[in-house]
């Protein structure tokens, strides 16, 4: 399983995600063991980190909050989501594909 896989039907993302909060900016920071590395400001409490990793999301892909659709691991750093339709592509997840398509 790829980090990031392009879905054809319906069509969009799918990322699997290791989410680490309670960092000092919100980034992309690369791949961690087949998965993208994502560290965010919100703390671990109350489901404020996958709200707050969804706003971040939804702002880099240029898609609503709502539609992003948190598949797995809604209690654990290890994540999996689906995002319909991006409008845009940040480099990195550019950069992701285009090496697994290579």
């Amino acid at each position: 399983m790829q980090a990031v896989e392009l879905v054809e039907n319906p069509q969009g993302l799918r990322l699997r995600i290791f989410l680490q909060p309670k960092a000092s900016r919100d980034q992309i920071v690369g791949l961690h063991d087949n998965e993208l590395k994502i560290a965010i400001t919100a703390p671990p409490i109350d489901g404020a980190a996958n709200a707050h990793l969804l706003k971040f999301l939804s702002k880099l892909f240029k898609v609503p909050k709502s539609a992003i659709l948190l598949e797995k691991g809604e209690l654990q750093r290890h994540k999996q989501l689906f995002i319909p339709n991006p409008k845009q592509l940040p480099a990195e997840i550019g950069m992701l594909l285009k090496t697994d398509s290579d």
